[in-house]
């Protein structure tokens, strides 16, 4: 660690010393794959290439690479490194034997600057340590302790793996022999706080380097902000409701008058604002549903004129087609030469193949059209009956609502203008113009919603005659079926006397497919019925029927009746595939000969 350590100052140290012997340092350098440095910064070799070093199989460093955990890779164990002897002023550096394996080193820690230097000689100082090491970059402090290590912090990563080439050589002072004087170097990563914490740090700004370029990227796709909806008064009120009667600016209003909505600006005083807002923007559904069906139309016109226009391209094809055949005839095939012979026969399969895909397009389009026609289901009377009651009667509620609703509606009206009068008594004089035009725009509002109520109450009076004639159909039908009831329960007393009188009873009870009262008050009600229905009518129809005189009737009890009567009743099949129907008919006039 670097806490405590002594920063030593670079300008006392004598930078400009010449190297007892520079080739040799180049030379080690050159084994590395660096190019040769001098003390004083200064290339000792200008044509050094780094790419061409003397050892092969090392790769090439550059020693101003910034040093982002680069780690130099591993010198392959079959070719060992040359290293050559390292003079300095006060010490000679001499290489390990080549054979021995590297030295180990520990995992290099994240941003690592500091390096522990061990084996160093007793006599050893600062000076000198400074003097081998400042080869491989720029010092920072240097933290000696008093046994023979020390830790050295560079002032970029890059220069550690300088200093761990050093790593193995030994060291000796001056030229005495001296044991003091002498040691083995052994360099390898330092784990320093300080170093960490740079680290650290630098990986924090490019986070938030990385973050800012994100959020620059994302705010630039963002979509624009809305703009901002203005807060509720008066005078808003008043524009926004102009808004909504003028259809090019009827959506930014709508959207104005739904935000102050759910805001909640409405209350007992705003009420009726709101309301006639509201009231405004349903005024404008009609206009939607016209628009719609004008486009509807305008698009079924445009189907009809793109039919029309592949007609009229088809006879045209077919035109040229006749020509090509025309001209393939031996009459005028003969007066050709090969060559017009096969250009007029390539032209003639090219316009067929072309005819043809246009004469299946307009195929699928008329196919389409019958499709939809019969997928249209024609209704009963009975029940087309039923649908326009009950739509009458709903429009009938409807338009008792909207009259409810246009009442109190003109109530609060009148209210506001006796408050208005009210107060324009009491106002002063700057004030009269202003409620002059509110009393304006309310008499003129009133007189809409007047004239608007009375279409509304001739609408309701016409609803009402047209209510009236249904009932008085419904009475008709429902005398006539009765008087049906009455002739068919006649017609069962005459049919169940005389057969008491032609047989006993018990034999009659026993033979006669018809088994009670009920069952021939059935089978006169179904022959009625089906007598009305020559093409037939399928069970379910039937069963519907009964059950509207009694709907404790079930389908399975009329069905095994109707098969029990085989001379009265026929079953017959119709359709086609997916439209198979079955449906049964009255044959009780043929049924009576066969009997």
């Amino acid at each position: 660690s670097t806490d405590g350590g002594r920063n030593l100052s670079l300008d006392s140290i004598p930078m400009g010393l010449p190297m007892s012997d520079p080739s040799a340092w180049a030379t080690a350098m050159n084994n590395l794959g660096m190019a040769p440095m001098g003390m004083t910064g200064q290339p000792l070799l200008p044509d050094f290439d780094p790419a061409l070093g003397m050892m092969t199989g090392i790769p090439p460093i550059n020693p101003m690479m910034p040093g982002l955990g680069i780690v130099p890779p591993p010198i392959p164990p079959d070719m060992p490194a040359v290293k050559e002897i390292i003079h300095c002023k006060s010490c000679t550096l001499f290489p390990p034997n080549p054979h021995l394996p590297p030295p180990a080193t520990r995992e290099r820690p994240p941003g690592c600057k500091t390096v522990f230097v061990g084996g160093l000689p007793e006599n050893g100082t600062e000076q000198i340590i400074m003097e081998v090491f400042e080869q491989c970059g720029e010092v920072i402090a240097i933290r000696k302790s008093k046994k023979n290590f020390c830790h050295i912090r560079f002032a970029e990563e890059f220069m550690v793996d300088k200093a761990l080439y050093l790593s193995g050589y030994r060291i000796r002072l001056g030229s005495s022999t001296d044991k003091k004087d002498t040691g083995r170097l052994h360099v390898d990563f330092a784990q320093a706080r300080d170093d960490l914490y740079e680290w650290e740090c630098k990986q924090r700004m490019l986070a938030r380097e990385e973050r800012h370029r994100r959020r620059l990227a994302e705010e630039r796709f963002h979509p624009p902000s809305p703009p901002p909806v203005v807060h509720y008064s008066d005078h808003e009120c008043s524009v926004v409701a102009e808004k909504l009667k003028d259809d090019t600016k009827f959506l930014e209003a709508i959207q104005t008058l739904l935000t102050w909505i759910e805001r909640g600006e409405v209350n007992r005083r705003t009420a009726n604002n709101f309301y006639s807002m509201i009231q405004s923007a349903n005024s404008h559904i009609r206009r939607l549903v016209n628009e719609k069906a004008a486009h509807e139309k305008e698009m079924e016109e445009a189907k009809e004129k793109f039919k029309l226009a592949l007609s009229g391209i088809l006879v045209q094809f077919e035109q040229i087609v006749a020509v090509y055949h025309s001209a393939s005839k031996q009459k005028a095939w003969d007066h050709f030469t090969k060559a017009q012979r096969k250009n007029i026969s390539v032209w003639c399969k090219q316009a067929e193949e072309i005819r043809n895909i246009h004469n299946d397009e307009l195929m699928g389009i008329r196919r389409e059209e019958e499709m939809e026609m019969s997928d249209e289901e024609i209704e009963d009377p009975s029940e087309m009956k039923e649908t326009e009651e009950s739509a009458l009667v709903s429009q009938v509620e409807a338009l008792k609502e909207e009259n409810d609703s246009l009442r109190w509606q003109l109530d609060a009206y009148r209210n506001e203008v006796e408050l208005l009068k009210q107060e324009q008594g009491k106002a002063s004089r700057d004030e009269d113009t202003t409620k002059e035009q509110q009393m304006k725009l309310l008499q003129q509002a009133l007189q809409g919603m007047q004239k608007h109520l009375l279409k509304v109450q001739e609408e309701y009076k016409k609803r009402e005659a047209e209510l009236e004639k249904v009932k008085e159909d419904k009475l008709k039908i429902e005398t006539l079926l009765e008087n049906l009831k009455e002739q068919e329960s006649n017609m069962s007393r005459v049919c169940a006397c005389s057969q008491e009188k032609e047989c006993p009873v018990e034999k009659t009870l026993s033979n006669s497919p018809v088994k009670s009262e009920r069952e021939v008050l059935l089978v006169g009600i179904i022959s009625t019925f089906l007598h009305v229905h020559p093409f037939g009518a399928s069970i379910e129809y039937i069963c519907s029927y009964l059950q509207r005189l009694d709907s404790k009737i079930c389908t399975a009890e009329v069905e095994v009746l109707m098969t029990r009567l085989q001379n009265t009743f026929r079953q017959e099949l119709s359709g086609v595939g997916a439209s198979l129907e079955k449906r049964w008919k009255f044959c009780g006039f043929d049924g009576l000969k066969m009997t």
